[in-house]
C-alpha cells in the first residue's frame, strides 16, 4: 500500500500523550521538566483523529473543522462517493485559516483505501504507534470519527446485505482492531432514523426514545416513564444498520470501560462551507433532497419530485430538521473534545444533532427559490418506500453536555449552496 499522503504544510509527527514520551532535543521527560502551560497549549497538535470517509459530505466538512481546531487529521476514504479533489481543497482551506489566523497549520493525511481493509488499516495505524513502558498498546492516533457507511435509504431495501456487510460487519472488524491499537474514543455516524415510526407522532424526538437500556423518560407534563431498551418500528434495513451499530458500540462500552463512545444521530444536513470550496457533490446519483433541487435549477432533471403530499403536516410535504453541515462538523468537534476531557455522563453517550426546528420540503424549495432567484418547477410523486412524514430533534441534551447549539439558518444553507454553484462555475 502507498504511504499515506502527507500536506507539503504538516507539521512534524509527534506523540499525542505528554506522558512518558521523550522530547527529541533533551531526552527528558516533557511531563515533568516540559513548561506545563506551554504543553497544554500546544495539545491539540500533538494528538492525531483518524476520520473514515473523511472527504465525504459531511466527512470533509468535519476534517475541515478539526484542522481549524488544530488538530492533527488522518483521512481514510476508498473514493467511491467522493473525489481526490476535495483533499486538496480541504488542505487549502485550512492553510489559509491558519495563515489567517498566524497560526501552525496542523497535519493532514490521506489513506486512499477501504476502511474494512484490515491489512492496510493495521500498517496504517503502525505508523503512528507509540513504545509504551507498560506493555499496553499507545497511539498518537487520540481518537476516531467514523462516517464510513452505505447511506441511501431505499437502496438498502433493495440491496439489504450490501448495507449490513459495510455498515455492521464493517464496524465490528474496525473496532476491534482500533482496540488492539488502544484507540479507544471512538464518534458515530449514526442517523434520526433509528427513531423509526416514533417521528410520525409530531412530536420532536428525544434521544431516551430509542435507549439501548432501559431509561425514564420525563414528557411535557413532567410524568416520568420507563422506556424498554430497543428499537421501534424502524422502516428500513438503512436505519437497522446505524440502530444495531449504536447496540453493539453501546455494548462494547458497557463491557470495557477503557472505550469511550458517542452516537451522533443527524438529523437532516445541508448547505455547506461559506467558501464555496466543499459541497455535497457525490460521485454516486443523488438522494438527499438540495442536490436534487440542484439538478433541477441547472436543467440536468427537469422538475423536483415531492415524494408524498398528503402526508399529516401542514402543506402535505415531509417535514425534516434541516441543519447547516457545518454547524453538524462542529457538533463532532464537541463531541470529540467532550469524550477526551472524559466528561461524558457515561461512557456511551447518544445525542441528536439538529435544530429542534422542522421545516417541510416544500418550505426548503421555496427558500431555495428566493434564495437564488431561479424557479423550481415540482410534480407530486408517491411516498418513497421507508419515508416517514416527519422527523424534528429536541436537542437539549447536545446543548447542555456538549456545549454545543446551531448557529445557522435554513436561508443560510440555501445560500451557501448557490456560492457552491457559483465557484464551481454551475451556470443557472
Amino acid at each position: 500500500m502507498d504511504s499515506p499522503r502527507r500536506s507539503d504544510a504538516s507539521s512534524p509527527a509527534e506523540p499525542c500523550s505528554p506522558v512518558c514520551v521523550d522530547t527529541p532535543a533533551t531526552q527528558s521527560s516533557v511531563l515533568f521538566d516540559g513548561n506545563l502551560d506551554d504543553l497544554l497549549q500546544d495539545f491539540p497538535l500533538r494528538q492525531y483523529i483518524l476520520v473514515t470517509g473523511g472527504l465525504g459530505f459531511i466527512g470533509s466538512h468535519t476534517t475541515l473543522e478539526l484542522l481549524k481546531a488544530s488538530y492533527n487529521v488522518i483521512v481514510i476514504d476508498n473514493l467511491s462517493n467522493s473525489f481526490q479533489s476535495v483533499f486538496d481543497r480541504i488542505q487549502h482551506l485550512a492553510q489559509k485559516h491558519h495563515d489567517q489566523q498566524g497560526t501552525k497549520m496542523p497535519a493532514l493525511h490521506l489513506a486512499a483505501h477501504d476502511y474494512r481493509d484490515t491489512a492496510a488499516l493495521r500498517e496504517l495505524l503502525d505508523q503512528y504507534q507509540v513504545e509504551s513502558r507498560w506493555g499496553s498498546p499507545r497511539s498518537k492516533i487520540s481518537g476516531v470519527i467514523h462516517f464510513a457507511a452505505y447511506k441511501a435509504v431505499e437502496e438498502s431495501i433493495r440491496n439489504p446485505l450490501k448495507y449490513y456487510a459495510n455498515n455492521v460487519s464493517g464496524l465490528i472488524d474496525f473496532a476491534t482492531t482500533l482496540g488492539e491499537y488502544g484507540i479507544k474514543t471512538f464518534i458515530f455516524s449514526s442517523s434520526a432514523t433509528v427513531y423509526g415510526t416514533l417521528a410520525t407522532s409530531g412530536l420532536p424526538l428525544k434521544e431516551e426514545l430509542c435507549a439501548h437500556k432501559d431509561e425514564i423518560f420525563h414528557g411535557a407534563d413532567g410524568v416520568g416513564q420507563t422506556i424498554r431498551a430497543g428499537s421501534t418500528g424502524i422502516t428500513n434495513p438503512y436505519g437497522r444498520t446505524k440502530w444495531m451499530c449504536e447496540a453493539i458500540l453501546a455494548d462494547l462500552a458497557a463491557s470495557d470501560p477503557e472505550w469511550t463512545i458517542v452516537a451522533l444521530r443527524y438529523f437532516n444536513p445541508i448547505g455547506c462551507d461559506e467558501s464555496g470550496l466543499l459541497g455535497e457533490d457525490p460521485k454516486q446519483t443523488p438522494t438527499n433532497l438540495l442536490p436534487v433541487v440542484v439538478k433541477v435549477m441547472t436543467g440536468e432533471y427537469k422538475e423536483l419530485s415531492m415524494f408524498g403530499t398528503d402526508w399529516e403536516t401542514e402543506d402535505g410535504t415531509a417535514v425534516r430538521d434541516f441543519i447547516h453541515v457545518t454547524d453538524l462538523a462542529r457538533g463532532h468537534i464537541a463531541a470529540l473534545d467532550v469524550a477526551n476531557e472524559r466528561k461524558l455522563v457515561e461512557n456511551f453517550r447518544a445525542f441528536n444533532l439538529g435544530t429542534g426546528r422542522g421545516h417541510s420540503v416544500k418550505e426548503v424549495v421555496d427558500a431555495m427559490e428566493s434564495v437564488s432567484s431561479k424557479r423550481i418547477p415540482v410534480k407530486a410523486a408517491p411516498r418513497r418506500p421507508g419515508d416517514v412524514g416527519a422527523c424534528v430533534a429536541v436537542a437539549d441534551r447536545s446543548e447542555q453536555e456538549l456545549r454545543w447549539k446551531t448557529e445557522k439558518s435554513l436561508t443560510d444553507a440555501c445560500g451557501s449552496l448557490c456560492k457552491f454553484l457559483e465557484v464551481s462555475g454551475v451556470p443557472l
